[in-house]
């Protein structure tokens, strides 16, 4: 650590922060029971994860993984579809593995929390009403019942490293939880909808598409008012914003 001549922040809020410091990872966060669900599912999980190498609240610090992530929300993916496919197959035996204690929200918390945000885009002029009523409509099919399984519960695209056709681990697990195996697939597959059918094909059993495609929308209109009272911008190309059009 010592040698290192540069620090990197990779993402940093008012909530937490992540810098990388040679092949070292600190996480910071104000919150340690995340830091507690984060630990503990890495733990569980039944797929390569970043090795613990040290903790000392309120930081976290983890080994970087090696090769590079399958691809960055609003940007094409250079991974190969055998990638993206070997991506769906690690998240088939997550949620093959025994479930997490930390229960998920249900489908009714999850709609009146969406409900409260459509609300919020529409009174603050965020959003056209018909885009946001559009994709509540499409949002409604993933608010059905469930078999809880194991999710990662923010699989986004960056959070998953390839070398070459090969995953090397998952990053970012304080989300875990019990919860919908489609809710994992779509996120993995939000912005990137042209994968959608490797990564179905590499995780092996049916799906339901519209579940997957409701909850993109779903996902999209809960984002986007943390990202703007967070510095980030959802109407960045091919970020969320586009991706509630595309439904229009």
């Amino acid at each position: 650590m010592a040698a290192v001549e540069e620090v990197e922040v990779v993402v940093a809020h008012h909530e937490c922060a992540t810098l990388r410091v040679g092949d070292v990872f600190l996480k910071v966060d104000a919150d340690q029971t995340r830091t507690d669900v984060e630990v503990d599912a890495m733990a569980m999980a039944p797929v390569p994860t970043p090795e613990v190498l040290w903790r000392k609240p309120p930081v976290l610090a983890l080994a970087a993984l090696p090769g590079t992530a399958l691809g960055r929300l609003g940007e094409p993916s250079n991974a190969s579809p055998a990638a993206w496919a070997a991506a769906g197959a690690a998240v088939r035996m997550l949620h093959e593995a025994p479930v997490p204690p930390r229960p998920g929200r249900s489908p009714g918390e999850i709609a009146s929390h969406l409900d409260g945000e459509c609300e919020w885009l529409v009174a603050n002029d965020v959003l056209p009403a018909d885009l946001v009523t559009r994709n509540r409509r499409i949002a409604e099919a993933a608010l059905r019942p469930w078999k809880p399984v194991f999710v990662h519960g923010d699989l986004q695209v960056a959070h998953v490293f390839v070398d070459g056709d090969e995953i090397t681990g998952v990053l970012d697990w304080s989300e875990a939880a019990q919860g919908d195996a489609l809710f994992d697939l779509a996120i993995l597959t939000l912005g990137h909808p042209e994968h959608l059918g490797d990564v179905v094909a590499g995780y092996g059993t049916d799906v339901d598409l519209d579940v997957i495609r409701a909850w993109w929308s779903l996902r999209s209109l809960q984002a986007v008012r943390w990202l703007v009272e967070h510095g980030f911008d959802p109407s960045a190309p091919g970020c969320e914003i586009d991706i509630l059009k595309a439904r229009m």
